[in-house]
């Protein structure tokens, strides 16, 4: 049930937004285990709850967090290198990556529509290319924006505001597609409409401020009719039959 009709139907949907993590890929119980394993490098103590706090902010906002509240012998880039090296090596190990289910399907849908798609992930660049090719999600996309390349990221609305100035969309027209806390959080915080998808590899987020919450692509394929995109054309209307 979407949460307020009346702001869901304001403006016609122009382009959609994707967070990666967890969204396009279910990346995060990967994700989790290779933090787990620098956070023991390092001897930091996080316990599981603090660690799922850290879903959807970027490798320095948590390494920062960490060493604020947990003095670890080392500097923060240190601890950056250190992590995005571990990163990159086990995500480079896998000879594919599998998407979410039904995403494939649901961006085909997307772009028959012609409707703009960018990914707006706090990952560094080098992973979400990476991931893009292992996935072979990227040329669905037009633009790939980084939290490397904003000032602050989520659950700031930076990196959701620079993403829609690249796709030449006013803000109010786009909608987010987003499984965190802060993700959500930095989507309304650009005055965008956002999905919260449910994704239990990303750990009990608290997804209550997004406008709807689907827990799987099938689902929000389902939920299509209510979008406010203004044309959908014959080939859209085979793939919903």
């Amino acid at each position: 049930m979407i949460a307020n009709e009346q702001d869901w139907k304001a403006a016609p949907i122009k382009a959609i937004i994707f967070d990666m993590d967890g969204v396009l890929i279910d990346s995060e119980p990967i994700y989790f285990e290779i933090e787990r394993s620098s956070f023991t490098h390092f001897g930091a103590d996080v316990s599981e709850e603090e660690h799922h706090t850290f879903v959807g902010v970027t490798l320095e906002s948590m390494w920062q967090q960490v060493l604020d509240k947990k003095p670890l012998g080392c500097t923060l880039e240190e601890a950056l290198s250190y992590h995005k090296g571990n990163v990159m090596r086990i995500m480079s190990g896998f000879e594919r990556l599998e998407p979410m289910p039904n995403v494939e399907r649901w961006l085909s849908w997307l772009k028959s529509q012609g409707i703009p798609l960018a990914v707006a992930s706090s990952s560094p660049k080098a992973l979400i290319e990476l991931i893009m090719d292992k996935t072979g999600l990227g040329a669905y996309f037009d633009a790939f924006v980084t939290g490397e390349e904003v000032a602050h990221g989520k659950p700031a609305p930076d990196i959701f505001l620079h993403a829609a100035g690249l796709l030449g969309v006013d803000p109010a027209s786009c909608l987010i597609i987003e499984d965190s806390r802060n993700g959500v959080r930095a989507a309304k915080s650009a005055g965008m409409r956002c999905v919260g998808f449910q994704n239990p590899g990303s750990g009990n987020q608290d997804l209550s401020q997004a406008d709807e919450v689907v827990s799987s692509y099938e689902q929000l394929l389902s939920i299509r009719p209510s979008l406010p995109i203004i044309y959908h054309s014959e080939f859209a209307l085979e793939m919903e039959g």
